[in-house]
C-alpha cells in the first residue's frame, strides 16, 4: 500500500498503457471493414414481402415516369347546386348514361307546389291581356248602346215636363218647391245619360294603349315568376351533362348534401378512351415530343406492356400528381404532365397507379 502511494503515476501510466496495448492488438485482429462479412450476406439474401414495383428501363431510348390511369377528358365530378335531402337515386355503378340523363333528385315538394301556383297566375295574366287588346265583345257593345238610349229617353222626358211645369209657373198652377224639383230631377237625369253616352263610347273603342301595356306587363311577370319556379324546381334534379360511364355515386338516398362541402354527389367518366397522365422530370422535358410512342406498365400486370401514344404535352410544369411510398423520391422537383392514349387497356381501371416509358427524342 506505501509502494502505490508513493509511486501511483508509475502504476497509472503502466494502465493506460496495458490499455492502449489491448486496443491495438484487437484492431490488428479483427476483420476489415471493407471486407464482406458474412452477417452481412446473411442479412442480403432477406427478402421484403411482395415484389419489387420499381421496373427497369425497357431496352432502348427510352425516359419514364409515374403516371394515374384517367378517362377521356379527365373525371368529372358532379355536385348539387343546392342543399337538400337525397330523394331518389337513378343510376348505379358502372352504368352508362347519356347526356341529361338523371342521376339524383333531391326532394322538390315545395318546389313543385311553387311552380303549379306560378303557371295559374300566368295563365290568368295571360287571359287578361288578351281580353284588353281583343276589346269588347259585341255583346257588351249592345247593352251599353241600350242603357245610353233608355238613359237619353228619361232624359228628354224629364226636360219635357220641366218646360211644361215653368210655363204654368206665372199662372200659379204650381208651387217654386216643385218648379225646383223637377229642374233638379231634368238635371240628374241629363248627367246620366251623358255618362252611359261617354261609357258607349269607351266600350265601342275597345281598351286603351296604357291598360294594354300594363296588362302585357302584368303577363311577363308572372312568366318571368313561372320561369324562377322552373329553374328552382330543376335544381333539384341532377342530369348528366356529357355520355359517359357512372364510376363512383357517394352518397345514399335519405343523406343531406351542402354544396361546396363533402365529396362530389356522382362521378362520371367517358371510357371510351383510356389514358394515362405521366409526370415527366423536369430533366426530361426537351427529350419528348406528340405521336411518340410509348409502353404502360402496371404492378397488377407483372411482364405486360400497355402500348401507348403522346397525345398531349403541357405548356407549363407543376407539382407531381402521383407520389409513391419510395423513401428515395424527390418530391420537390417540378414535372410536365405528358398525356398518353392506351391502345389496349383492357384490365386498366381509373385512378390506378401505373409506370409509364415514351420513346425517347434527342434531337
Amino acid at each position: 500500500m506505501n509502494f502505490a502511494r508513493s509511486h501511483w503515476k508509475k502504476v497509472l501510466g503502466i494502465a493506460v498503457v496495458a490499455l492502449l496495448a489491448s486496443n491495438v492488438v484487437r484492431y490488428a485482429v479483427s476483420p476489415s471493414a471493407d471486407r464482406v462479412r458474412a452477417d452481412d450476406v446473411r442479412a442480403a439474401e432477406r427478402t421484403a414481402p411482395g415484389d419489387d414495383d420499381r421496373d427497369p428501363l425497357p431496352p432502348g431510348r427510352w425516359i419514364g415516369g409515374n403516371g394515374i390511369v384517367e378517362p377521356r377528358d379527365r373525371e368529372t365530378n358532379l355536385s348539387a347546386a343546392v342543399p337538400g335531402r337525397i330523394a331518389r337515386i337513378g343510376v348505379v355503378e358502372g352504368q352508362r348514361v347519356d347526356a341529361g340523363t338523371v342521376l339524383i333528385e333531391l326532394e322538390h315538394d315545395v318546389e313543385i307546389a311553387s311552380l303549379a301556383a306560378a303557371e295559374a297566375e300566368l295563365r290568368a295574366a295571360q287571359a287578361d291581356l288578351a281580353r284588353f287588346a281583343r276589346g269588347n265583345r259585341v255583346e257588351d257593345v249592345e247593352s251599353a248602346e241600350a242603357d245610353s238610349a233608355s238613359a237619353r229617353a228619361r232624359a228628354d222626358q224629364s226636360a219635357d215636363r220641366l218646360r211644361r211645369v215653368e210655363s204654368v209657373v206665372a199662372a200659379g198652377g204650381v208651387s217654386a218647391e216643385e218648379l225646383e224639383r223637377t229642374r233638379r230631377e231634368a238635371q240628374s237625369a241629363e248627367e246620366q245619360a251623358r255618362s252611359l253616352e261617354a261609357r258607349t263610347r269607351a266600350v265601342r273603342g275597345g281598351s286603351r294603349a296604357e291598360e294594354i301595356s300594363a296588362a302585357r306587363a302584368r303577363a311577363a311577370a308572372a312568366g318571368a315568376r313561372r320561369d324562377a319556379a322552373r329553374a328552382s324546381l330543376e335544381q333539384k334534379t341532377i342530369r348528366s351533362p356529357i355520355p359517359a360511364t357512372v364510376l363512383e355515386v357517394k352518397y345514399r338516398v335519405g343523406e343531406y348534401v351542402q354544396p361546396g362541402q363533402g365529396d362530389p354527389l356522382v362521378v362520371l367518366g367517358d371510357l371510351g378512351e383510356i389514358r394515362v397522365r405521366m409526370d415527366l422530370d423536369e430533366r426530361d422535358v426537351g427529350r419528348v415530343e406528340v405521336g411518340a410512342t410509348a409502353i404502360v406498365r402496371a404492378i397488377a400486370f407483372p411482364g405486360r406492356d400497355f402500348d401507348a401514344r403522346v397525345v398531349s404535352v403541357a405548356q407549363r410544369m407543376g407539382r407531381k400528381n402521383v407520389r409513391t411510398d419510395d423513401p428515395i423520391e424527390r418530391n420537390d422537383t417540378k414535372i410536365l404532365e405528358v398525356v398518353l392514349v392506351v391502345t389496349e387497356p383492357r384490365g386498366l381501371v381509373v385512378g390506378q397507379r401505373v409506370m409509364a416509358f415514351t420513346r425517347r427524342d434527342d434531337r
